[in-house]
Formats: structure tokens, sequence, C-alpha cells
């Protein structure tokens, strides 16, 4: 369960500290405030804060030096610290940002931009504080000192003797960077970077190397065996967790660049193939809007579980693309009118295979792919293309198959007119367990009863439509 964001706002004026809590309302955090920087240092050293926002001119002590002292501390220094001014003058920004400040807003664009600032930093922070960091070293005072510092900034750590030690550890965690000694018993780690860079999924984990040789040659040794980063020996150990944050911070970046570029060419592709199921479904003015209509219903049914709005979305996604596959088949089979021979509906069972490998290229559609591959499986394993049977078939794509099989039964067809919703019930419930889910066409009456009562039926007809 996600805890409210805790967030302490430091300033002389209560009517400042009002407005900011009105800006950031929506974020629905614990507010704790502060009328000045000791009262809001005595605070801070008191409790966990995710977030401090502090006026920078106050009256006593200034929120740019508060943020400077908590910022040399490594109990505090991973707060996100956020200074607010109404100056914009680059200077004083500038003595913002060099006291450690993680963002200086000016008080005139405090309402347009504050809340996004935090909601970010609070993500950011999140992530990177679920960092595990493995130190490599044989001295078991150097381990200890700097996992201890690490823990109390937020990060997992494990700890290693020497290379191999390293390696055991790799191969059975998630290791997120890598710091390292150089000269060690067993295995160095020159060697231990080698093998790290030369381990397909390992190579990409950022590694820093420690050494008490400060030559250039060494250093260079260093990055020829893919080393990141170099620290030498001795150390502030804040140097070292400001190293940590900055790899991890270009790598969350880097994350955060990949999602922007993912999302673009996901929506490109996804217009792309919704506009093949417009134009499929145009091809047959009697399954027009039939896409739309089980994306509708499913997606209803699915929130009926207090899934999440993702969940609900991918949902209704896989109903508009169920029957992307059809576009691969042939008219004269698709289109036919009259009953279909036993080698046509073998062709229209390709169609969930052919809508999985339209699909298949794009790997954030992986369990969209999966709805429009088992739309058609049964509960009883009669169905196709996979002959799955009771709970191996999705969830998502039991549910679908109720969808689609009300849709297909209430529309007008070239060899029927569409049936009553009283009759398709009938049907539907005749086929609970064997063709549809039971537990999925729960959801599809509990939903269609929510449908009728929304609309004022009365009970018995809601009843007698159910047939429950």
């Amino acid at each position: 369960m996600n805890l409210k964001p805790v967030i302490l706002i430091i300033s002389n004026s209560s009517v400042s500290r009002r407005e900011i809590k009105n800006i950031i309302k929506d974020l629905d955090a614990n507010i704790v405030e502060a009328d000045s920087s000791r009262e809001g240092l005595e605070a801070v050293l008191s409790r966990k804060f995710d977030i401090i926002i502090s006026d920078i001119l106050m009256s006593g002590m200034r929120g740019d030096v508060l943020c400077k002292i908590l910022n040399e501390d490594v109990l505090t220094r991973h707060i996100p610290y956020i200074l607010l001014s109404s100056s914009a003058s680059q200077p004083e920004m500038l003595q913002g940002f060099n006291s450690g400040a993680s963002a200086y807003i000016s008080r005139d664009e405090a309402p347009y931009v504050l809340l996004n600032i935090i909601k970010d930093l609070i993500k950011k922070t999140a992530l990177l504080k679920q960092k595990s960091i493995l130190i490599v070293d044989d001295s078991k005072s150097i381990l200890n000192l700097i996992s201890d510092n690490l823990q109390n900034s937020g990060f997992n750590t494990l700890t290693a003797g020497n290379g191999e030690e390293a390696l055991q550890l790799l191969a059975s965690n998630n290791v997120d960077i890598i710091l390292s000694d150089i000269m060690m018993p067993i295995l160095n780690g020159f060697s231990l970077c080698s093998k790290v860079k030369q381990t397909k999924k390992w190579a990409s984990i950022p590694f820093i190397m420690m050494s008490s040789h400060s030559e250039r040659g060494f250093i260079k040794k260093s990055i020829q065996y893919g080393a990141d980063s170099f620290i030498v020996k001795p150390f502030n150990i804040h140097e070292v967790v400001e190293r940590i944050e900055r790899l991890l911070s270009d790598e969350y970046q880097k994350l955060v660049q990949k999602q922007i570029f993912l999302s673009k060419e996901r929506s490109l592709l996804l217009n792309s193939i919704s506009s093949l199921v417009s134009a499929l479904e145009a091809r047959d003015e009697y399954t027009k809007g039939h896409s739309e209509q089980v994306a509708n219903i499913s997606s209803e049914m699915l929130r009926l579980t207090g899934a999440s709005k993702e969940e609900i979305e991918t949902q209704h996604l896989g109903g508009r693309l169920h029957d992307i596959g059809k576009i691969g088949i042939s008219d004269a089979v698709l289109l036919k009118k009259g009953k279909l021979t036993d080698y046509e509906f073998t062709q229209i069972k390709q169609h969930p295979v052919i809508g999985a490998k339209i699909l298949k290229p794009l790997s954030s559609l992986t369990e969209i792919s999966k709805m429009v591959l088992y739309h058609h499986e049964r509960i009883d394993g009669k169905g196709y293309p996979e002959g799955l049977k009771g709970s191996r078939i999705p969830l998502s794509a039991r549910i679908i198959a109720v969808a689609d099989t009300f849709d297909a039964l209430t529309s007008n067809r070239p060899y029927r007119k569409g049936l009553s919703n009283e009759i398709a019930f009938d049907i539907m419930e005749k086929n609970r367990g064997t063709q549809l889910c039971p537990d999925c066409l729960d959801l599809f009456f509990s939903m269609k009863l929510n449908d009728y009562s929304s609309h004022h039926f009365g009970k018995d007809l809601i009843v007698s439509e159910l047939k429950l």
C-alpha cells in the first residue's frame, strides 16, 4: 500500500504556507508546517520527510542556509529541498542551487509548476532509494563505513570481500550499482569489472572503481576494463554517496527518456493498428462498431473488480483490438453469408494467432496480445487456438469472451437478426462453465444489473431480463 508523502513547509508567513498548501492540495499528502528555519531543522531531526519546501528569505536563518546544512549531513542530504523566492535573478538562483536545492522556483511560477515538480521528485526519489548497491572491498572497516552511510541515505546494500564473492551475490540478487576496490585477493577489481561487463545480464550495471592509486594510468586502465567512474582513496563518504546518486540519476533520466520514446512509439503504432480495425469493420456493415462495444463492455466488467485505471485502460484496448487478426482473413471467407465449410472455419480460427503476431513486436502490448490470442478459448478446453482450459486462460481474455459473445448474439448478422437481450442472457447462462467463465458471467450480469438500475428500470424487469 502506498503511504501518503510527508511534506515539510517552512515559511515565516502563515499566508505563504497556506498558499503552498492550496497549490499542492491534490497531492493528498501529510503536511507539517514550520514558521522558521530553526523550527524546520528541529522537525527534520525528529521525523522523516519526503519533500521540504522552504522560502529562501526568512528572519533568522535563510532557507538556502538550512538547505546547505541538511545537504552536508548524510542522514538528511537525500531529502529533496525546494526553494521558493520572490526573486528570479540568476545570482540568487545559482546561490540556491549551490546550497544543494533540488529545485528553485519563483513565487510567480509556483502555482503552475510546483505540484508537478513535487510529483517528479517524489517519484524519482522513491525509484532511487529502491536501488541496491554492491560494495566490494577486502577491508571490513571500509565495507562497514560505506554500507552504513549508504543505508542511512536510504539505499539497500550488499557487501563482498573480493570479486569472487561479488559474482556469487550478482548471480542471486538484483544489483543496480557496483562499487569495488581494485587490489583484492582471489579476484581483483579489474577482473571483476571485466567479467561483469562481458556478461549480458550485468553489462549495463554502472561500475565504480575505488583505489588508493591516483595515477592517470590506473584511471585509464579502469576505463579500459569498463568502469563508469573512479574514486580515489581516502575519500569523503559524501563524495561516494553523491557519485552513486549522480549515476543513478543519470540512469533514471535514461529510463524516463526511454519511457517517453516507448510511449510515443506505442501511441503511433496503436493509432495505426486502430485504423486497421476501423478498416476491417468497414468491410462488413454487420460488424461495424463491434470492437468498440466489446471494449466498452469488457472494461466496465473489469472495473467492477476494483482494478486500477491502467488495468481498465489495457482491458479496453484489448477489446478494441481483439479481432485485429481478421485483417488477414480473405473477404470470401470473412464476408460469406452462408454456412462456412470446415476448411473455411479452419481459416477463421487463425485470426487470434494472426492478431497476436501483429502485436508481438510491441513488448508493451504483451498483456493485450494475450487477450487477442486467447479470446476464443473455452473454459472446458474445447476452444482455440491452444485448447486452454479453466484458469489457464488469462482473466482478461475470459472477460473479452463474454463481452464478445453478448455483442455477437445481439447484433444483426447476414444469416440472422440480432437477438433480444433476454434471449442472449439465456444462451450465455446455458454456456456457463463450458464456453464461458462463471466468474466473468457474474461480472457481466452485475454490470448489466447496474446499467439497468441506473436507467430506473423496475426490479421485476431486471430479474426477468437477467434470468438470475
